[in-house]
């Protein structure tokens, strides 16, 4: 089968991003490996990740392999300055489940968008009373090199397609026990 509009799909790769893929001095830096034992399972369609990420996959078939390259532009874009925003630290104390050491410069905070979706934001400066914040995803500004194998296709489920949920066989070893 190959990988077509909701098709589940497991995938090994290794993400590697630079600032230039042009640049030669600029070269790229591994930031995550789904291998064998942790693929990255997703519903075609559904993946989270850029549009131009599934669009590279389309029609491949289960063991093929690819490697390419999603430029800035089509990957996370550029940083925005609307997306860096002051806010009380009084809003992460420790009856919210924040520690002091959380809220450091660099770190990143968990937090839950007004849906109750997971989001992140960094800390960029503390200010004294306030934090910094950057709500940015942390792969702006940079190209995204991809390269890996496709290991399994297969037509999603009709209760994978309304729940947006993945059953690997893993899953349903577990939920037949």
């Amino acid at each position: 089968m190959k990988i077509t509009e909701n098709a589940m799909v497991g995938l090994t790769y290794e993400l590697k991003v630079s600032k230039d893929a042009d640049d030669i001095e600029s070269a790229p830096f591994s930031v995550e490996i789904r291998n064998e034992e942790d693929p990255f399972y997703f519903i075609f369609g559904q993946s989270g990740l850029p549009e131009k990420f599934e669009e590279l996959l389309i029609e491949k078939s289960e063991g093929d392999q690819f490697s390419f390259i999603i430029k800035v532009e089509d990957a996370y874009g550029t940083a925005s300055e609307e997306l860096l925003i002051t806010l009380p630290k009084s809003q992460f104390s420790k009856e919210q489940g924040f520690s002091k050491e959380m809220l450091e410069e660099g770190n990143f905070l968990p937090l839950m968008d007004e849906n109750g979706y997971p989001m992140q934001a960094k800390v960029i400066k503390d200010l004294g009373e306030d934090l910094l914040l950057d709500f940015n995803h942390p792969l702006v500004d940079f190209d995204l090199h991809f390269e890996g194998s496709v290991l399994e296709v297969r037509e999603a489920t009709e209760d994978e397609l309304s729940q947006g949920n993945l059953m690997t066989e893993h899953d349903e070893d577990e939920a037949e026990d």
